[in-house]
C-alpha cells in the first residue's frame, strides 16, 4: 500500500513538473507576440524568425552540452531518462515526510523544465537588439549563450558549484527561487552587451540629445504577448516549487501562484500611474512592461511574502521599469521593447528584496550573486558579440535597416498587403 502511494505521489509530482514546463515553453509565444507588436511592421518576420529559431537552438545546445555543464556532467545523451524504481522507492522510504524533491528528479522531467528556462533567458536578448541586428549573428550568439554562458552561471547558482573554485554563493547566503537574477538579469546582461556594441536605431536619438519615439506596429499583439507571459509565469514560478504531492508543497504552490498574480497586477497599476504623472497619458507600453516588471520582481522569492507584500514588491518593480526605460534613453542605449529595464533593472531589484521575507538569504549574499551573474554574462557576451562584429558584422546596412530587415534577412514581409511601413 505504501509503495503504491509513493508511486502515485511520484507520478503526480512529475506530471505537475512537466505541465509547468509546458507553461514556461508557452512563454516563448508570449515573447514572440510582445516583440512582434513592439517593433515596426517592416521588421516583424525577422523578429518572429529569431524567436522560433532561438527556442530550437536552446533545446539542442542545452541537450548536447549545456545541461552537462550546469549539472556536473550529467550524461543526458547516455540515458538520463532511465529511472531506477528501487532507488526512488528507497529514497521515499528514508524520509518521514515522503519525497521532498532532489536527486530522483535528475531525469527527463528535470531536463525539460530546465531547458525552457534557458530559452527564456535567450528570448530576453531578442527584443533588445531588434530592428538592426543581423539574423545569423544573433543565432550564432544564441548557440554560445545557451550552450556555455548560461549553463556556467547556472552551475554556480542552482547547482551550488564553487565560482571558479574561489567562493560558493550558497555559503554566502545567496537565494534566487525561480530566477530573477539567474534567468532574467542574465538575459538582460547579454542584451546590454549587444546593445552597446550594436548602437541605436537610425533616427532614435537626435543630435541635440532628443529622444524620438519609434512606435510599435501592433499593440493588440503586444498586449496578447503580455497576457501569455503572465499566464506562463505561473509555471515559471509555480514549477520551481518542484512538487505538488503533499499538503505543505500544495499550499506553497498556491501561495506562489497568488503572489505571482498579485505582483503582476501591482506592477501594471504602478507603471500606468507613473506614466500618467510623467507623460500626461496612460501609456499602454509602460503598463505592459509594468506587469512584466512585477513578475520579474517576485520571481526571486514568490513563496515567502504575503499577498500584500507581493503586490507592493510588484508595484515597486513597475515604478523602477518606467524610470529605467527613461534613463536608458538618456544614456542612448536603444532597447526597442524595454527588455533590459524589465529583466535587468527589476531583476536586480528582485534579488535584493529576497532577504526581506526569506530569513535564509543575506543581503551581502544577494549582492555577491548579482555581481557574479552580471559580470560573468556581460563580459563573456561582450567578447562573443565583439568577435562576431569583427568577423562577420552584427548590424545590417543602413539601407537594409531603412527598408526593414524582413526583406534583407528573411526575404518576406509579415504584412505584405500594407504599403505604409
Amino acid at each position: 500500500m505504501e509503495s503504491n502511494i509513493f508511486h502515485l505521489q511520484y507520478a503526480l509530482d512529475t506530471f505537475y513538473f512537466l505541465v509547468c514546463g509546458a507553461l514556461v515553453m508557452w512563454m516563448a509565444a508570449g515573447f514572440s507576440m510582445l516583440e512582434a507588436g513592439l517593433v515596426r511592421a517592416k521588421n516583424t518576420t525577422e523578429i518572429l524568425t529569431k524567436n522560433v529559431a532561438l527556442y530550437a537552438i536552446s533545446c539542442i545546445m542545452y541537450m548536447v552540452i549545456g545541461y552537462e555543464i550546469m549539472y556536473d556532467g550529467g550524461a543526458f545523451l547516455s540515458g538520463i531518462a532511465d529511472v531506477d524504481v528501487d532507488a526512488v522507492l528507497g529514497e521515499f522510504a528514508e524520509r518521514e515526510d515522503g519525497f521532498t524533491g532532489g536527486s530522483i528528479y535528475a531525469g527527463a522531467s528535470d531536463f525539460f523544465f530546465q531547458v525552457v528556462f534557458v530559452a527564456t533567458a535567450m528570448s530576453i536578448v531578442s527584443g533588445a537588439v531588434a530592428e538592426r541586428m543581423k539574423l545569423w549573428s544573433f543565432l550564432i550568439f544564441a548557440v554560445v549563450m545557451t550552450g556555455f554562458i548560461y549553463p556556467m552561471e547556472g552551475s554556480w547558482t542552482w547547482n551550488g558549484a564553487d565560482v571558479f573554485g574561489l567562493y560558493n554563493l550558497g555559503d554566502l547566503g545567496f537565494s534566487d527561487f525561480a530566477g530573477s537574477g539567474i534567468v532574467h538579469m542574465a538575459g538582460a546582461a547579454a542584451a546590454l552587451a549587444g546593445v552597446i556594441l550594436l548602437g541605436a536605431r537610425k533616427g532614435k536619438y537626435g543630435a541635440d540629445g532628443q529622444v524620438h519615439a519609434i512606435p510599435g506596429a501592433n499593440l493588440p499583439l503586444a498586449t496578447l504577448g503580455t497576457f501569455i507571459l503572465w499566464m506562463g509565469w505561473f509555471g515559471f514560478n509555480g514549477g520551481s516549487v518542484l512538487k505538488l504531492g503533499d499538503i505543505a508543497n500544495a499550499a506553497s504552490v498556491a501561495m506562489v501562484f497568488l503572489n505571482t498574480n498579485a505582483a503582476a497586477a501591482g506592477g501594471l497599476v504602478a507603471a500606468l500611474l507613473l506614466a500618467r504623472i510623467m507623460f500626461g497619458k496612460a501609456d499602454l507600453t509602460m503598463a505592459l512592461n509594468g506587469a512584466l516588471a512585477g513578475l520579474v520582481a517576485i520571481t526571486a522569492e514568490p513563496s515567502t511574502p504575503t499577498a500584500l507584500q507581493a503586490t507592493l514588491f510588484g508595484a515597486a518593480g513597475g515604478f523602477i521599469v518606467v524610470l529605467s526605460i527613461v534613463l536608458l534613453d538618456k544614456l542612448k542605449l536603444d532597447d526597442p521593447v524595454g527588455a533590459i529595464s524589465v529583466h535587468g533593472s527589476v531583476g536586480l531589484f528582485g534579488l535584493l528584496i529576497v532577504p526581506i521575507t526569506n530569513e535564509g538569504a543575506k543581503f551581502s549574499g544577494q549582492i555577491a550573486g548579482a555581481l557574479t551573474i552580471f559580470v560573468w554574462v556581460f563580459v563573456t557576451s561582450f567578447i562573443v558579440w565583439g568577435a562576431l562584429k569583427v568577423f562577420m558584422g552584427v548590424r545590417v546596412s543602413e539601407e537594409d535597416e531603412y527598408a526593414g530587415v524582413d526583406l534583407s534577412e528573411c526575404g518576406m514581409e509579415a504584412y505584405p498587403e500594407f504599403c505604409n511601413k
